[in-house]
């Protein structure tokens, strides 16, 4: 099989293409050439950027891909740019998607103020209706990371506009919150470096109780290239995401010590705004019953192996207030002696 995948030289999308091209098929690559590719004589580099993707149309004709994967899909305009570049060349694709696009995701962050979604999610739970799912700063707050996230990010609508083609069959994959070695947001970090220092981690209890969605990268990597090379897969939607619930305070708990305190007792720099009541946990049951996908990375491992990376990886910028350990030490003693509750320890 030939594949032209679309910005995949990111943590996510390296493991792709080195699967697929280890499994004997031919990838082509279309990235902005400021990141080096995978040394495999069955990967190709085409040096653009997706920006002007329209341009690329008769290099894809020549390259002949039987599938397109574009990991970088962020707005209805993107969406659409990919759509002409690949009309009548590609017979499917594959575009990655995320959890956001659920309702529960505004339930979350306080955008929607109704009833909670049920979970687990599954790829027929709610959408959600707003074209925000973070606050305006958010986005422009990671595009230094994410370069290819646009003003109008909005993966609902990237969803429509991909499904609205029936000339180009499209899959779409709803990724969890990824991590594993390479995770640009370092999501695992502030619980490494408090193991490092010997310190617990400090939870508030809403927030401890939480359950979301997590999928390890090379597991995740797996099911883009399941679904890429299954023709089967053409016209579906799939949740990717690990298939055990942890709350944050069990996964937290996997890592470092684990003290569990009631919210309004907790440090400030450690309460988060958002409506934990709501949790996110997504059911990934179809793409393993449909494709076969299973993840070849056992949770243990994947954790263990992004523990090691992060403890030795740590971010470039690293905001200190997370780490306000005065403050932590003086809830403690305060919970106890005022209202007659013990801190809870996990770990």
């Amino acid at each position: 099989m030939k594949v032209l995948a679309i910005g995949a030289t990111g943590v996510i999308g390296r493991h792709v293409v080195s699967k697929l091209a280890d499994a004997g098929h031919e990838v082509a690559v279309l990235h902005r050439g400021h990141a080096s590719l995978p040394a495999h004589p069955g990967i190709t580099g085409i040096v653009g950027d997706r920006s002007a993707i329209r341009d690329f149309r008769g290099r894809f004709r020549e390259w002949a891909p039987d599938v397109a994967i574009d990991m970088i899909l962020s707005s209805a305009a993107q969406a659409q740019a990919t759509l002409e570049a690949l009309h009548g060349i590609a017979r499917r694709m594959v575009a990655v998607s995320s959890a956001d696009v659920y309702r529960a995701m505004a339930v979350l962050h306080r955008l929607d103020s109704g009833a909670l979604e049920p979970v687990p999610l599954t790829e027929g739970s709610t959408l959600r209706q707003q074209s925000q799912t973070y606050s305006p700063e958010a986005p422009a707050a990671v595009r230094g990371i994410f370069p290819w996230m646009d003003t109008e990010y909005d993966k609902v609508q990237v969803e429509r506009a991909i499904g609205a083609d029936s000339g180009l069959p499209a899959t779409i994959l709803r990724l969890p919150m990824v991590y594993g070695p390479g995770e640009p947001l370092h999501r695992l970090y502030p619980f490494v470096k408090r193991a490092q220092d010997r310190r617990p981690a400090v939870l508030e209890d809403r927030f401890a109780q939480w359950v979301p969605c997590r999928g390890y990268v090379e597991n995740v990597a797996e099911a883009i290239a399941v679904a890429a090379t299954s023709e089967h897969a053409a016209g579906r939607i799939y949740n990717v995401a690990d298939p055990e619930a942890f709350t944050e305070a069990e996964w937290t708990a996997k890592i470092v010590r684990v003290v569990v305190v009631p919210r309004e007792k907790a440090p400030a720099h450690l309460v988060k705004p958002y409506r934990f009541e709501q949790h996110l946990f997504m059911e990934s049951k179809r793409i393993r019953e449909e494709l076969g996908y299973r993840e070849p990375v056992p949770i243990d491992e994947a954790l263990r192996r992004t523990v090691a990376w992060e403890g030795a990886n740590p971010p470039a910028r690293i905001d200190p207030s997370q780490f306000d350990y005065a403050a932590e030490d003086a809830a403690l003693p305060l919970i106890s002696s005022t209202s007659g509750m013990q801190p809870t320890t996990t770990g």
